[in-house]
């Protein structure tokens, strides 16, 4: 794995992306310009998250639904939050299916 340009090991920053949401892999993303591993994880953190938000913020207001789609989207987002930092730890980059894909248009 190449160094990261922040100074930390290439799998503590992409550990860092995920602990704040998007904005830390909005930092991560800004900051970062050697380690093509730290810049995947926060892309992914910022394709992923923001999606996520957004989501937990319109659902309230779907008629019948909105609180059981907010409520699924708050379990989607503690699951997929643990995943991400797992994976960053082992020195892994796991795609999210259709995030990915958003993720690569932040390059």
């Amino acid at each position: 794995m190449t160094k990261s340009s922040t100074g930390l090991e290439p799998n503590v920053a992409g550990v860092l992306c995920y602990v704040f949401g998007w904005l830390s892999g909005l930092i991560f993303l800004l900051l970062e310009r050697d380690s093509e591993f730290v810049k995947f994880h926060a892309r992914q953190s910022l394709a992923l998250f923001g999606v996520l938000t957004v989501i937990a913020m319109v659902a309230p207001f779907i008629p019948f639904l909105g609180g059981l789609i907010a409520m699924l989207t708050s379990v989607v987002t503690f699951v997929a939050w643990i995943a991400m930092i797992v994976f960053a730890a082992q020195g892994k980059q796991v795609p999210v299916p259709v995030i990915s894909e958003l993720a690569d248009q932040l390059r």
